[in-house]
C-alpha cells in the first residue's frame, strides 16, 4: 500500500492563498509555495506542471467554493427578492469567514495568468460563470427585471454592491464591521425594490 502524500494538492493550495492574499498574484510562485509548505519543489512540480497551471488552479478553486454557496442561495430560495437579499448577505458573510481567499479574489482572474490557461481551464472558468450568471438572470427574469437598466440594477444589488463593501476593508487591512451583511441586504432590498 502506498504511503499517502505528505504535500497534498489540497496542502499546496492553502499556501498559495496565503501567498496571494499577503503578496498578491506575483507573490504564488513554485519555490515560493515549497518553502511556505517545507515541501520539496519536486513535490510542487509533481502537481502543478508550471507556475500557469498553479495560478490557475489557485484561481478556480478559490472562485468555485465562492460560487457553490453563492448559487446554493440564488437556487434554494423560492421569493426571488429574498434570495436577492441572501444572495448580497452572502458574498460579505463568505469573505468574512475566507479573508484570504476574498482578498485573493480582489485581483481578478486576468492577473492569475487567465490569458495563459490551458483549454480545461479556461472550460471549468466559463462553466462556473455562466452558471452563475445564468442564476442571476433567472432571478431578474422572476422579479420582471427586464432590459437592460433593470438586469443592470440587479447585478448592482447582488455582486457589485456587496463586493465594494467588502473590497474597501480588505484593501484597507481591516475587519468587515459587525453590520456589513446587514447592509448589503439592505442595499439589495433597496435596490431589487
Amino acid at each position: 500500500m502506498p504511503r499517502p502524500a505528505r504535500f497534498d494538492t489540497p496542502l499546496l493550495l492553502d499556501a498559495a492563498v496565503r501567498l496571494a492574499a499577503t503578496a498578491g498574484p506575483l507573490g504564488v510562485t513554485m519555490s515560493a509555495v515549497a518553502k511556505e509548505t517545507g515541501a520539496p519543489s519536486g513535490s510542487v512540480y509533481h502537481r502543478f506542471p508550471s507556475r500557469t497551471a498553479l495560478l490557475a488552479e489557485v484561481w478556480l478553486r478559490t472562485v468555485e467554493r465562492f460560487q457553490e454557496g453563492y448559487y446554493a442561495v440564488l437556487a434554494t430560495e423560492s421569493d426571488p427578492r429574498r434570495a436577492g437579499r441572501a444572495a448580497a448577505r452572502h458574498v460579505v458573510a463568505w469573505c468574512r469567514a475566507h479573508p484570504d481567499e476574498a482578498a485573493l479574489l480582489l485581483y481578478g482572474a486576468e492577473q492569475f495568468g487567465r490569458a495563459d490557461w490551458s483549454e480545461e481551464y479556461a472550460a471549468r472558468a466559463a462553466e462556473g460563470n455562466r452558471r452563475i450568471l445564468g442564476a442571476v438572470t433567472a432571478l431578474a427574469e422572476a422579479l420582471g427585471a427586464t432590459g437592460p437598466r433593470a438586469a443592470e440594477r440587479v447585478r448592482l444589488a447582488l455582486v457589485d454592491l456587496p463586493l465594494s463593501l467588502v473590497r474597501r476593508h480588505l484593501r484597507a487591512d481591516e475587519p468587515l464591521p459587525p453590520h456589513a451583511e446587514e447592509l448589503a441586504e439592505e442595499c439589495a432590498a433597496a435596490l431589487l425594490g
